[in-house]
């Protein structure tokens, strides 16, 4: 049980991991992570100035060493073959590199020559703790020591040296090798053990036997680095020979190696810890990410019910803005879609009402048996065409209102000229009523506002008419505007307040809020079917469209009698 319960929580995670990686936002993060730090490795490894320091300090090693072995070489393993005494001041005047030979026909003949047995064992000794090699050549460039054929005894080999076996090794070496001649000693000479041949093969020991010294940084074939210094061995100024002292081949190689080897020992820390903090970083971006991608998809694919948006408010970041606006556009979604049914079954039923009785009228026409019941008969059939007219516009005017809303971009207008110009055409309309319309204007400048200017001069006629068709023959209707700071907790804003003023009989206080509802109408004294309910409702949308809002109030006197009603339209100021 303990191995099954163990087995299923290391599938639970690896199909956490596996989900993980599966995101292509999570793998961009960890590419781009890794990415930087891949660079910087590389930057690392190919261009450190480690390698090139080490060199240069293995040359000034190499040098210093090759000087004292040439000075002793020089002091103990030179051999005079001429007793013949030479003048010291004619040596004193000889110039570097030169030398008193054979050849020399106007001084006596002198010439000194290297004993390879006393330079054995005194090369072993000075060498082989320094693990490099020494060959030592006489002034013609021929080989007559070489530190590998050297026993511990100090002995000489006479035996040929065997030909070096190049050493494949296994194909992972060998591509690594190649990688790093191709990437780091491509511009380095070849180096090739010539063995036994002259020595002036290498310029270093041609340098070395004209007198100077040089430094040689080539690559052998298995792309190992090695360092070359070609010493003369002089005596009082004339040179007898030279010394090549030249590194192993992987001796540079190992140090820089595990140099390397350390820097990918720290990046694979720093790797395992970019990891870690790419997928931490990612499960904070794209987990939430996902979920909300999930829960859009829900709300796509969800019928009756309502899907929930997860929500991540409380996170100050874009993912919390993303979360809060995915939630606030589904639940005015879900609002819309829900005001849609709402408006489709409330047009079915208003419709439904004038053709019911445009369809028992005309049942009952033909079956009629006086003129007179022919002819309320064909005013019911009228009464309900013009009914189903008016339904008919007013509904299309409400479906397309929301649609040119959203369309047409909203601009900077004067509501106090569309208030007074509105006033005014309603004023020079003589309807027979015998009531009045006043405007009053209780500020001082335009009051800007952002919206539709058409739109709003409907609310206005919509209250105007409604008012007016409310007020007693020779009364007045009455709209102004004033400056209104709405405040709502901790938030407010600027606006204006438009009012109209009738002197009807008020607005039942059941009925404040429900004259702004679909189809409902409450007038008495009108006929059933004279006005279609859409007006208020209309004016509310247009309102709330512009980011404002509409009340309806019932005006008192000191006595407490309702005197009239009001209508107050608040907008916000631009």
């Amino acid at each position: 049980m303990r191995r099954l319960k163990r087995l299923v929580r290391l599938r639970q995670m690896w199909r956490g991991l596996a989900a993980r990686f599966s995101s292509s936002l999570t793998r961009r993060i960890i590419v781009i992570n890794m990415a930087g730090l891949i660079v910087l490795l590389i930057g690392f490894l190919y261009l450190n100035q480690f390698r090139a320091g080490l060199i240069d300090a293995r040359i000034q090693s190499l040098q210093t060493q090759g000087e004292i072995i040439a000075a002793a070489i020089a002091a103990s393993a030179t051999v005079e073959t001429d007793a013949i005494a030479i003048d010291p001041e004619k040596l004193l005047q000889l110039a570097p590199g030169q030398s008193t030979g054979a050849s020399d026909e106007s001084s006596p003949s002198l010439e000194f020559s290297i004993n390879p047995e006393r330079v054995g064992p005194l090369l072993h000794r000075l060498v082989s703790p320094t693990r490099t090699r020494a060959r030592v050549y006489d002034r013609d460039g021929y080989l007559l020591l070489d530190s590998r054929s050297l026993t511990s005894r100090s002995t000489i080999l006479r035996s040929e040296l065997p030909a070096t076996r190049d050493d494949k090794g296994s194909t992972l070496q060998r591509w690594w090798q190649a990688a790093t001649g191709w990437l780091l000693r491509a511009d380095l000479p070849l180096y090739e053990d010539i063995g036994a041949a002259n020595g002036q093969t290498y310029r270093e020991v041609t340098r070395a036997l004209s007198g100077g010294e040089e430094a040689v940084v080539r690559v052998n074939r298995a792309g190992e680095t090695v360092v070359s210094v070609g010493v003369p061995i002089q005596r009082f100024r004339a040179v007898r020979g030279a010394l090549l002292l030249s590194t192993e081949g992987g001796d540079i190689d190992a140090i820089i190696a595990s140099e390397r080897l350390g820097l990918i020992r720290i990046f694979l820390v720093s790797a395992s810890v970019m990891l870690l903090l790419s997928l931490l970083f990612a499960g904070a971006i794209a987990g939430p990410i996902r979920r909300l991608a999930e829960a859009a998809e829900r709300v796509r694919r969800s019928g009756a019910g309502r899907a929930e948006i997860p929500d991540f408010s409380d996170r100050s970041d874009e993912i919390g803005h993303l979360s809060g606006a995915l939630r606030d556009m589904t639940r005015a979604l879900y609002n819309r879609i829900e005001a849609i049914e709402s408006f489709a079954a409330d047009v079915a039923h208003e419709l439904k009402n004038p053709l019911t009785s445009l369809r028992s009228a005309v049942e009952t026409l033909p079956i009629a048996k006086t003129d007179e019941s022919r002819a309320r008969l064909l005013d019911v059939i009228q009464h309900d065409v013009r009914r189903l007219d008016r339904l008919i516009s007013d509904i299309s005017d409400a479906s397309r209102l929301d649609a040119e809303l959203a369309r047409v971009d909203m601009t900077t207008i004067d509501l106090g000229d569309i208030v007074e110009g509105v006033v005014r055409i309603a004023a020079s309309v003589d309807r027979g009523d015998g009531v009045s319309v006043a405007f009053e204007r209780r500020m001082r400048g335009p009051a800007r506002a952002l919206g539709h200017e058409s739109r709003i001069g409907q609310v206005l006629n919509n209250l105007i008419d409604n008012a007016r068709s409310f007020s007693r023959a020779g009364s007045s209707v009455r709209v102004s505007i004033r400056p209104l700071r709405e405040d709502r907790g901790e938030r407010s804003r600027e606006g204006y307040a438009i009012e109209v003023d009738d002197d009807g009989p008020g607005i039942p206080e059941h009925a404040l809020e429900r004259i702004f509802e679909r189809f409902y109408t409450d007038r008495p004294d009108q006929g059933f079917g004279q006005n279609s309910g859409l007006g208020l409702s209309i004016s509310r949308q247009i309102v709330e469209a512009h980011g404002g809002r509409i009340v309806a109030a019932n005006r008192t006197n000191h006595a407490g009698e309702v005197e009239g009603a009001r209508f107050t339209v608040w907008l916000p100021a631009a």
